[in-house]
């Protein structure tokens, strides 16, 4: 038998248990009849105004600087290796008979790195460029 201080008086909670109906969900709580009928119905009703209402209006807010971003027509690109780099390099490489891939492999970089730095496409990255001077027991040209 179980004891304790909720069952030690001996009283129980008799009390008759109602169930009601929950409100319409959907579309169909927001019509005038469906709130009407849960007025009568004495159900609790909250027929308060979404705030902001329709979804991602930041995409479509004014920008601060719009003006400035339209009248700006500034072509903007990263610093790339130069074509007198790209040049040495291949020299270099191919003096000391070395594909892309073994020099890759050298120097503890990814074979699609040398290919960029190769092609001229590469933004020039000081340490990558400290191992291919190593490596290559050359001296490269300064990347402007």
């Amino acid at each position: 038998m179980p004891s304790g201080p909720a069952l030690a008086d001996g009283s129980q909670d008799w009390a008759p248990v109602v169930w009601q109906k929950s409100g319409p969900k959907g579309k169909a709580s927001k019509s005038n009849s469906e709130v009407n009928a849960a007025r009568r119905a004495g159900d609790q009703i909250d027929t308060s105004k979404k705030f902001n209402p329709g979804g991602n209006q930041s995409a479509r807010s004014v920008v601060p600087n719009a003006k400035k971003l339209d009248e700006n027509t500034d072509t903007f690109r990263h610093a790339t290796v130069s074509h007198e780099f790209k040049l040495a390099l291949q020299q270099a490489r191919l003096a000391k008979k070395m594909t892309q891939a073994q020099l890759a492999t050298a120097i503890n970089e990814k074979g699609s790195v040398m290919n960029e730095y190769e092609t001229g496409k590469a933004i020039p990255n000081g340490a990558i460029i400290n191992k291919l001077n190593r490596s290559l027991g050359v001296r490269l040209p300064k990347v402007r």
